[in-house]
Order: C-alpha cells, then structure tokens, then sequence
C-alpha cells in the first residue's frame, strides 16, 4: 500500500524515520530513528524541552549540550524532506527541498542565538526561539521557489 506524501510528511514530523518506514525504506528508517534518539539523547533535548514548556527557559539552557543539538534542525528537517520526497509516486515537484533545506539553515540561526536573544524582553531558550526562526525558514524558502519556478518558466516561453 503506498501512502499519500501528506500522511509520510506527518508522520516524519511526528518522528523522525517513520516517513521512511511508510515508505518501505526499513534499513534508512532504522537509522535515522537512532540517529535522532543518540543526538535526542546527548543533546538532552527532551528535557530541554519539558523545562521549556514549563517556562523554565534558563534550566532548559543549562540542561542542553548545544555541540550535539547543533546537528537536529539538519537531521529533522532531512529526514523529513526525504520521506517527502520518496512518497511522490508521480514526478516530485520542481525545487520542493528549498522550503526544507531553508528551514534547517534558520532553525539552526535560531538556535545559535536562543541563549541571547529576547523578544518583548522575554529569553525564549533552544527550543522557542528555533521554532520561531522555521517561519521565515519556510517563508524564505516557499518564495525562492516561487521567484525561480517564475524565472525558468519565463525563459522557457
């Protein structure tokens, strides 16, 4: 049974390596599910994120090992991309992977700045302030597309 590229999509933002189990891709499935528990782990990034939703933003920094949650917003947003990507029975569209590959360089900036950064004087920590940084990731990305798709169409009339 194939399934739709929304429901592989989901389910990789859900977890990441269970778009690939959808997609039949076991071997791949496995290892991106315990390369998101090693760098889950190392990272300790749930309980950065149980403090953060708690609003104990300045636990949540302290707790987190930044040099390993530095490689998640590029392994999540792959895996992601990669199921995506492999759902598409019909022809993948053209440039899709720029609101992806967009969203994993800013989720990164915002995690770079998410120990100095205040909105409204509030220190949103790893995991708001990242999260924040995704839209204009995708907006950036959506929209480079957009502007490229309209450039090669108006060279190709």
């Amino acid at each position: 049974m194939r399934h739709s590229p929304l429901e592989v999509l989901l389910w990789s933002i859900a977890f990441p390596g269970f778009g690939q189990l959808l997609n039949r891709q076991l071997i791949k499935g496995i290892f991106f599910i315990v390369l998101e528990v090693l760098v889950n782990l190392y990272s300790k990034f749930n309980t950065a994120i149980i403090y953060s939703f708690l609003g104990e933003i300045d636990k949540a920094i302290e707790v987190t090992n930044f040099q390993w949650l530095m490689f998640y917003p590029c392994l999540y947003l792959f895996t992601i991309w990669d199921a995506y990507k492999d759902a598409h029975a019909a022809e993948l569209p053209k440039l899709a992977f720029l609101p992806f590959v967009f969203s994993a360089y800013f989720v990164t900036v915002g995690l770079i700045y998410s120990t100095k950064v205040k909105l409204f004087g509030v220190l949103l920590g790893p995991v708001w302030l990242p999260i924040l940084f995704l839209i204009p990731g995708l907006v950036i990305g959506f929209l480079l597309r957009a502007l490229l798709l309209r450039v090669v169409a108006g060279n190709n009339s």
